[in-house]
């Protein structure tokens, strides 16, 4: 639990009216304790009329079809995955378990006692309330929908049941977030409409006291404990839309027009809150942003459906979203790794080689139709047409859109800099959203760079939010990053996992970036004042220049200027020059997508691909061929300068595979040699090399899989860390200038 000091540190971070209204929500969860509200009477005979239209399952393609099957059939022989932790009681689930620590959060207890920020008392909270979204029963919904087998509605009807009957109403871990409520509506809404014509259907929903009791008071708590102040981030999204998806499915209850018209208007109001005029989400997190358009998708459908549109506003705050993140994938569809991830999807109902990238931009195509600079997007995705049969009319679109793929996003400070097959993304914005910039990193002026898809200098990602500090804190500092670190301190001051007291301000100097020829970009932030650091990035065909200043009367002595390398490539360090080896992606678009809600490996070049049950690439049990790099010992070690001449990594091991590194040093290789860098996957495809002049004012250190202090790791999606090369420059800021080329 958090300690006193935090809770004056978030205090300090909330305006006055936010102050007042925290104190209303605890005075409401205090009347709830000892009178919890009542529902009003069920109507006698509700029906359920928000049905797809005749035709609309027909558009889903077989493959689509296909990928879906595979994913409910792994779900009804009991197996599901959660950020990296398999589970095999998913016949038949306890929903208060946490697989990861053994531990079982209090099921009886006053929803608002539970201590869920505990890892000690309840386990890891996201394992536990992760399947309570019910994500894995739209997946169970949609696969009858498409064959008319009867054991897949059975078997969502079986775990609606049994977890409404273990989490009455405010009692357990699963009744305090509203985030967690407004999902699982948006999961109930969807289950219901693709069970349709079920025989049981009616008896599960419109006729059952117990989703009645549900049902009211999920919506109940989102119109009274609604998200708000400094916390209004991507959490109210989701209050609004599983609101509003709600009230309009299920509008049964004297409430559900007022709740309606309440959901529709904040939720539009929200949105823009929290969307710069550029379209990228104002939280800078890659990952919400793509949770955020989901939730806004569904529930802007949702009103289509029932007859009661939501305003244009509403529609073109999404379209925007939609061309931002056309604008910045990658030749793979993959966005930026930028900020905290954590997995979260809005509305599941394909299977797990869907990636998620690519079916919202098929859904932006089939609502507001594609730009010609858009990317080609294959269009093989259960959710677009079955989103789209709900929208009266397409395309939405009453604003103007932008006449060329959008390279400065101003108004987020990113900049994506395109040559050929190399991306860069540079960050030069917002430190991160509201007071307290929830999911932000301490990575002002950071870099990633990838070849044709594949993480070259990489985002490190985010890993875990509660239960491991150190972790949480290594993930998000300044050193976590492809940037300069001042004094041994990060650029802007934690105040706790969420929570940032002082912000660096960051302001972008200059920007080129032609449809063809060299492109420059140049940034400085205040993180260290009175010394300011800017930082300017050329890209000139195959050739990337990274310029690294420290300015001021009086900078700081110590500098640390930190790269990391994905998981894929492998570096040979000899003096200042590094030499990288990566296998190419497939030619085809990598997919990476949820495993009954969540991407569960991390192929190599895209994190996120893989299936339910599958490694990990690079694991001991990946595909074969794996080879592991090692160097002389004494050469390479973690931590310790590489010697002029030394060979850290640079050829195929020719043993066979080896586990990778853990622990504060590096895993042994063929030769027992320390383990500096290595290949993922199989090296049966074509081989990618560059070549990194590093600053040799500095002197550089390799670094893998340390964990005092950990440094050296990837993190390919929430819950999951696997080494990584790391190099770091240690001495006095100055001038320093880095070359990457591109073979």
């Amino acid at each position: 639990m958090m300690g006193p000091g935090w809770y004056l540190r978030r205090l300090s971070r909330m305006g006055p009216a936010e102050v007042v209204g925290r104190a209303r929500h605890a005075v409401v969860q205090r009347q709830w304790r000892s009178a919890p509200p009542t529902p009003p009477d069920w109507p006698s005979h509700p029906r359920f009329t928000a049905t797809l239209p005749a035709g609309a399952l027909d558009k889903v393609s077989g493959e689509a079809a296909k990928r879906l099957l595979a994913t409910a059939d792994e779900l009804m022989a009991g197996r599901a995955e959660y950020f990296g932790v398999e589970r095999t009681d998913f016949e038949a689930p306890d929903w208060f378990l946490d697989p990861k620590t053994g531990r079982r959060a209090p099921s009886a207890v006053y929803a608002f006692d539970v201590p869920y920020r505990s890892e000690d008392t309840v386990g890891d909270i996201k394992q536990i309330w992760e399947p309570s979204r019910h994500q894995h029963l739209t997946v169970l919904a949609a696969a009858y929908a498409l064959t008319g087998s009867s054991a897949y509605a059975a078997r969502a009807a079986e775990h609606l049941r049994s977890w409404w009957a273990a989490n009455p109403p405010l009692r357990g871990p699963h009744w305090v977030s509203g985030i967690e409520l407004g999902i699982r509506l948006l999961s109930w809404v969807w289950t219901r409409r693709l069970l349709d014509g079920w025989p049981g259907v009616a008896e599960l929903f419109e006729e059952n006291p117990d989703f009645q009791l549900q049902l009211w008071h999920h919506q109940n708590w989102l119109a009274t404990l609604r998200s708000h102040g400094s916390s209004a981030n991507n959490h109210v999204i989701a209050e609004d839309a599983g609101l509003l998806a709600a009230a309009c499915a299920f509008g049964w209850f004297p409430e559900s027009a007022g709740w309606r018209a309440a959901a529709m208007r904040s939720l539009d109001v929200q949105l823009g809150r929290n969307t710069f005029d550029s379209g990228l989400n104002a939280e800078l997190a890659s990952e919400y942003h793509g949770l955020v358009l989901e939730l806004g998708l569904a529930a802007a459908a949702e009103a289509d459906a029932a007859g009661t549109p939501a305003p244009d506003s509403t529609w073109d705050v999404l379209l925007r979203m939609t061309d931002a993140l056309a604008s910045i994938v990658d030749q793979r569809l993959r966005p930026p790794r930028q900020g905290d991830a954590d997995d979260g999807f809005g509305l599941i109902v394909d299977g797990t080689a869907t990636d998620r990238w690519a079916s919202l931009l098929a859904s932006g195509d089939a609502l507001f139709g594609r730009l010609d600079w858009w990317p080609p997007v294959p269009a093989d995705d259960v959710r677009t047409p079955l989103l789209a049969s709900l929208v009266s009319r397409t395309p939405r679109v009453s604003g103007a859109r932008p006449g060329r793929r959008q390279a400065h996003l101003r108004d987020a400070g990113m900049t994506i800099l395109r040559s050929g097959p190399v991306w860069v993304r540079c960050d030069g914005g917002p430190h991160g959203f509201l007071s307290i910039a929830a999911h932000a990193h301490a990575d002002a002026l950071s870099l990633e760079v990838r070849h044709d898809g594949v993480d070259i200098l990489a985002d490190p990602g985010t890993f875990c939010y509660h239960g491991e500090p150190r972790w949480r804190q290594y993930f998000r500092s300044t050193l976590g990053h492809n940037t300069l670190e001042l004094a041994g301190r990060d650029q802007s001051v934690s105040g706790g996992p969420f929570l940032w007291t002082r912000h660096a301000v960051t302001r972008v100097l200059e920007v080129h970036t032609p449809d063809n020829g060299p492109a420059r970009w140049s940034a400085a932030h205040d993180g260290y004042a009175p010394a300011l650091h800017r930082r300017t990035v050329d890209l000139d065909g195959d050739v990337l220049k990274i310029v690294d200043e420290v300015l001021g009367d009086q900078p700081p002595e110590e500098a640390r200027l930190a790269f990391h390398f994905g998981p894929s490539v492998t570096v040979m360090l000899d003096g200042t020059t590094a030499r990288l080896r990566w296998t190419a992606a497939p030619e085809s678009p990598l997919v990476g997508a949820p495993s009954a809600g969540r991407p569960d490996s991390s192929v190599a070049g895209a994190p996120g691909a893989g299936h339910l049950g599958s490694s990990v690439a690079g694991a001991p049990d990946a595909v074969g061929g794996e080879g592991l790099i090692g160097s002389p010992a004494g050469a390479g070690q973690p931590g310790s300068p590489v010697r002029d001449g030394g060979r850290a990594a640079g050829s195929v091991a020719a043993a066979g595979r080896v586990g990778p590194a853990t622990g504060g040093g590096a895993s042994a290789g063929a030769a027992g040699d320390p383990l500096v860098g290595r290949v993922s996957g199989s090296l049966a495809g074509a081989v990618r090399t560059a070549v990194m002049e590093l600053p040799s004012e500095l002197s550089w250190t390799v670094h893998r899989g340390d964990t005092e202090p950990p440094l050296g790791w990837y993190s390919a999606g929430f819950g999951r860390k696997e080494p990584a090369t790391t190099l770091v420059g240690s001495g006095s800021p100055g001038l320093l200038t880095t070359l990457l080329r591109f073979s």
